[in-house]
């Protein structure tokens, strides 16, 4: 399935199908994209930067700064849609998304005031694949780190994992893994464009036997 005219928002960060993405939007051309899309309950693209500012920045080489500094992002991202949404006052939005679908970017277009659009193909959704009997440990350490998280949560903030649980899927165990773990921007990356849901958790249970995290 292809569609065209996705708006996207890169970020310094990776979101996968699953996972939640809470945001502080200020620049002009995200309020009008993310003010489009809570009205028409339109999803946006999510896509990882690999060069630039996630904040729009003018080009010091341009004559008159007319020109935007680049801005370079990976070819895979996830759709996203809005789950919560407020406007706390003139210029701000306060959102949280989560993330749908892993898409390719077939071609893409960077508008006059800075935003880009891109036609996408989507990425089928992993497969459901329970957990083998040597990579519970990962599922078991999971479900106690959530429960921390939870237990610390102040009140009004937003959750880090969305309900339901599922513990007995290797791509959901993997992915919310993948977004909780401290690793490099690059890694989180290849682990989303994995398409074999198992493998990805192998690598996760690699990490977390060498931290000591699930043993």
């Amino acid at each position: 399935m292809n569609l065209s005219s996705l708006p996207l928002f890169p970020l310094g960060s990776v979101l996968y199908p699953g996972g939640l993405l809470s945001l502080q939007v200020f620049e002009v051309r995200y309020l009008d994209m993310i003010g489009r899309c809570h009205r028409t309950e339109a999803p946006f693209g999510v896509v990882s930067l690999t060069e630039g500012s996630e904040v729009l920045q003018r080009s010091s080489d341009a004559e008159g700064g007319d020109v935007f500094a680049p801005q370079v992002f990976q070819n895979t991202g996830t759709l996203a849609r809005l789950t919560a949404f407020s406007n706390p006052q003139a210029g701000l939005q306060v959102i949280q998304c989560e993330g749908v679908q892993r898409f390719t970017i077939d071609r893409r277009e960077k508008l006059k005031h800075g935003l880009w659009i891109a036609e996408v193909t989507f990425i089928e959704a992993d497969q459901a694949v329970s957990i083998p009997d040597d990579l519970l440990g990962t599922a078991h350490a999971l479900r106690q780190l959530i429960a921390n998280l939870e237990a610390r949560k102040a009140p009004g903030t937003p959750q880090q994992v969305r309900q339901p649980y599922q513990f007995d899927d290797c791509a959901w165990v993997s992915n919310r893994w993948c977004e909780l773990l401290p690793i490099p921007g690059d890694l989180k990356q290849r682990m989303l464009e994995l398409d074999n849901p198992l493998l990805r958790l192998e690598l996760v249970g690699d990490i977390l036997n060498r931290t000591g995290i699930a043993t």
